[in-house]
């Protein structure tokens, strides 16, 4: 016997009544989203990420994406010292190994290959400040999944994590998107990625939890014609984010970054910004649903694997 189909529907007023009180939390500072480290990015979305929100961000291989995500999750405890809350990170790019030492780097100021190279001659005092360093950050709640894995089996591990830790806010953070396996039944990987937007949309209204995601760009953004100084196709589009139709329905914010040197672009956009080294970044906030799209200039720190604000350029002077 077919089981009997259960009422889905609730009056308008609920909603209504959960939306006063979140603006009440929200004014009164009992509910508050995760600062990031930049007043600009802040700026652009809610005081910074949202909880139940998903944040994609999308850039070519050593755009700064992933700079991005990693100082997001090592200041966010410092950050927001009053919130309780975890880490969970699928890192599929890197191991656990790697991210450790590119944090090493952050707050030593030497390269990673100055730390692990044989001929390095690393001073005790800087062999001290890693250890100090991992003293402290261990005391965070952080937990890393590095082996890949399909769209179903990264939900049995939020299901059994946020059964573990009682349903505790957890950051969740993945890199990238086109590493997460490809089940049996998917033909492509788009069929994924549609899997994979679906998943975030569900797990992110079941659980107290916000999504950092990375994405590749496509080959739209290599096109030659977009390469040309101050034309309106050296900005990221929406478009340009691989699987953008798959991503795009279910981000909440949508960010573009784009390394302009790297494509030899010296005057950016239409209002043609002066681009003065390969260490200035843009992200473009494509889809800001609870905040605004604009675009905001930053450096890249390489060394220090973090990035850090800038002034917007100045603009080459028309004659």
């Amino acid at each position: 016997m077919a089981k009997k189909a259960t009422e889905a529907w609730v009056g308008q007023y609920a909603a209504f009544n959960e939306a006063l009180k979140y603006m009440y939390r929200r004014q009164t500072g009992e509910e508050k989203s995760i600062y990031t480290p930049w007043p600009k990015f802040n700026d652009a979305t809610t005081d910074g990420l949202e909880w139940n929100t998903l944040t994609v961000i999308g850039g070519r291989p050593g755009s700064g994406k992933t700079l991005i995500k990693d100082q997001i999750v090592r200041e966010s405890f410092i950050l927001n010292p009053q919130d309780e809350f975890r880490v969970l990170e699928f890192q599929f790019e890197m191991v656990g190994r790697t991210s450790a030492i590119r944090e090493f780097s952050s707050i030593t100021g030497k390269t990673y290959k100055e730390l692990c190279s044989a001929g390095s001659k690393i001073t005790t005092d800087v062999l001290n400040k890693c250890h100090q360093y991992a003293k402290e950050r261990v005391k965070y709640p952080v937990d890393i999944v590095s082996r890949p894995m399909t769209v179903n089996q990264m939900r049995e591990q939020i299901d059994m994590y946020m059964t573990m830790h009682k349903g505790k806010r957890t950051i969740i953070t993945l890199d990238h998107t086109m590493l997460v396996k490809r089940a049996p039944y998917q033909n492509s990987s788009l069929d994924m990625l549609f899997e994979l937007g679906e998943f975030f949309t569900q797990v992110k209204r079941e659980y107290p939890c916000l999504f950092v995601a990375l994405s590749q760009l496509n080959r739209n953004i290599d096109n030659p014609d977009r390469a040309v100084d101050g034309k309106y196709g050296n900005y990221i589009l929406e478009s340009d984010i691989f699987g953008s139709d798959a991503m795009l329905q279910h981000a909440d914010t949508l960010i573009g970054i784009n390394r302009p040197a790297k494509q030899k672009i010296r005057y950016y956009g239409p209002d043609r910004y002066i681009i003065e080294d390969d260490r200035t970044l843009v992200l473009h906030f494509l889809k800001a649903r609870n905040g605004d799209a604009r675009m905001s200039f930053f450096k890249a720190q390489f060394e220090q694997m973090e990035i850090a604000e800038m002034n917007t350029p100045e603009t080459q002077q028309r004659r």
